[in-house]
């Protein structure tokens, strides 16, 4: 069986790679894109490609490019898959710990690890664009001096050693990340759905917009809103939703929704991650 491909944002290495292969298993063959844009877009060109991108951090919250692409881009969320988000720090195999006068990482991750960073001194902290390509760097460069904050899945790809595990200051870490497809799927058993609507600048648009789930004891899992490119002042709103669009109470739903707003747009319907289904 041939493999097919999936695209992910970020360096070999990255957590997107790893949400790839957690997700699909080794039936596919991961594609490193630079952009999350350029992720969407391959899964766009490319036949039976996908994309697998993050869309929540459980410390920093919504990560609002990949919300403004679902519009712009004509691909449906399949699937999602939540990672923890373990970070280490590690560097060329020999180098010891005091050996380390910088040390580079993705703006987030060194966030994530402010409490251990500030417990240095003497060392310098330098921002890179994605956290195995901070790995990547140690390796490439071959710097004695620096170490990278990265993946044990980041450690192994590119032959470093870790030397202090699990830095992160919040161990209950987790990013959320969606599966996306030109092709839409409908789950076979209760799932969640994904959409996204715009109402009116009206008193009360937002108020029935919502109820119309309420009426009928539709769970509403995540809202998220965004502002409406070209209409200033105006906004998108992103739900999340239980049930699946072709059952009756949220087919209802939606059809009230297009009634008191000014467009609907589905993104998808899909199973929750595993995690979620065994809680």
């Amino acid at each position: 069986m041939e493999k097919f491909q999936v695209a992910y944002q970020g360096e070999p290495g990255a957590f997107s790679e790893q949400a790839v292969l957690r997700y699909f298993g080794n039936k596919v063959i991961p594609v490193p894109q630079q952009t999350f844009r350029d992720a969407f877009i391959f899964a766009e060109r490319h036949r039976n490609a996908y994309a697998v991108v993050p869309i929540e951090n459980s410390v920093y919250g919504s990560i609002h490019q990949v919300y403004d692409l679902l519009l712009r881009h004509t691909l449906f969320i399949v699937g999602e898959v939540k990672l923890r988000i373990e970070l280490h720090l590690m560097a060329l195999k020999g180098v010891r710990f005091k050996d380390v006068r910088t040390i580079y990482s993705q703006p987030q991750a060194l966030g994530q690890c402010d409490t251990f960073l500030n417990s240095l001194k003497n060392v310098r902290v330098e921002a890179f664009h994605d956290t195995a390509a901070a790995a990547k760097l140690i390796r490439t460069d071959q710097r004695r001096d620096a170490a990278a904050i990265a993946s044990a899945f980041a450690a192994k790809q590119y032959g470093l050693t870790i030397l202090r595990r699990n830095v992160e200051s919040d161990h209950q870490n987790f990013t959320r990340f969606i599966v996306l497809s030109k092709k839409q799927s409908l789950p076979k058993n209760d799932g969640k759905t994904s959409l996204v609507f715009a109402v009116k600048n009206i008193p009360g648009a937002l108020f029935k917009a919502i109820a119309v789930f309420a009426l009928r004891d539709i769970n509403l899992l995540k809202i998220e809103s965004r502002p409406y490119r070209g209409k200033p002042w105006q906004y998108l709103f992103y739900l999340d939703v239980q049930g699946r669009p072709n059952a009756t109470p949220l087919k209802e739903a939606l059809n009230h929704l297009a009634e008191v707003s000014m467009f609907v747009k589905l993104l998808g319907s899909y199973l929750p991650s595993q995690s979620d289904r065994e809680e």
